[in-house]
């Protein structure tokens, strides 16, 4: 979305890499299991921001957002689809094939 996240105003982001202090942030719990220390916390999500992620991963993510679909492990997808009644998983790009096509003249 942006070249430098820090940057952008509405993000926590410069917050979490310990550039700038906001009141109200509360820290998520993944965030604070990074590591002991603030310091050492903030290093370790500046690191997380240089990875780049795999090509698999970047197919994935386009193609569930595509969709609007719930990307996660099955337990994760499995509660998304309790809790809004809806199917959350991907479904193949084209209709499947009427059961009489080949019979077509």
């Amino acid at each position: 979305m942006t070249d430098n996240p820090t940057a952008y105003p509405w993000s926590s982001c410069a917050s979490h890499c310990g550039l700038r202090q906001e009141a109200i942030l509360s820290p998520h719990p993944e965030y604070t299991t990074l590591a002991a220390t603030p310091e050492a916390r903030a290093a370790a999500y500046r690191q997380l921001l240089h990875e780049t992620l795999s090509d698999d991963d970047l197919k994935a993510i386009r193609t569930y957002l595509q969709q609007q679909r719930v990307l996660g492990r099955d337990d994760f997808r499995a509660m998304v689809e309790a809790k809004t009644q809806r199917f959350a998983g991907i479904r193949p790009a084209h209709r499947p094939p009427h059961p009489n096509s080949n019979d077509c003249k």
